[in-house]
């Protein structure tokens, strides 16, 4: 279940030339188009999952409201699963979703990361929830560092999900009102790295 990253972050930071004209366009000298490889975002989380139900330590769960209340609980291993199920489907990779998406790569300095970002080609179907999407490679070690997704659930809802390799997530709801004016519903951090 667990999906070895390093050959596939070792693709990914191998790459020398980080422009984003080279995605999908076509090589004159072979005359034939380019495959995008998407980073599998869905499989690296699921990874993450399985890391953390075999440490042994339940997660502690901090739930902030839009009135600044916060409460906290100790997450059972078995519902770490379900804390984070928004996020798991429809799956991230490059099989289902490279009509959809392109990959933008690049060196960001400011965040000591090489960074993968993926935005839609067009207007999507209105099946699609994913909006968008960042992974985020530390240079040094070529492990991810940071994942940040974004997806549409409806009723003027998104959910964003920006998730720190091997210590913690968070996953903020977002409401647009009948104004267009967006604010944060909820947040719920999840912490597993103390």
């Amino acid at each position: 279940m667990f999906l070895p990253v390093y050959p596939i972050l070792f693709f990914f930071v191998s790459c020398t030339n980080s422009s984003t004209e080279e995605a999908g366009l076509i090589s004159q000298e072979k005359g034939s188009v380019e495959k995008q490889s998407f980073f599998p975002v869905t499989n690296y989380i699921k990874g993450q999952l399985y890391e953390i139900k075999n440490m042994g330590i339940n997660p502690l769960k901090f739930t902030t409201d839009n009135n600044n209340h916060t409460d906290s609980v100790w997450l059972k291993l078995e519902e770490i699963d379900s804390a984070v199920k928004e996020f798991l489907q429809p799956v991230i990779d490059s099989a289902n979703l490279i009509s959809l998406f392109t990959e933008t790569k690049f060196a960001d300095q400011t965040l000591d990361a090489f960074t993968f970002t993926y935005d839609a080609t067009g207007i999507l179907p209105d099946t699609m929830s994913w909006k968008h999407w960042d992974v985020y490679i530390d240079p040094a070690t070529g492990k991810v560092k940071r994942l940040y997704l974004v997806k549409d659930v409806g009723n003027q809802r998104i959910l964003q999900l920006t998730w720190q390799s091997n210590k913690w997530c968070k996953i903020s709801t977002l409401i647009t009102d009948q104004n267009g004016v967006t604010s944060v519903e909820k947040e719920e951090k999840i912490i597993w790295e103390f």
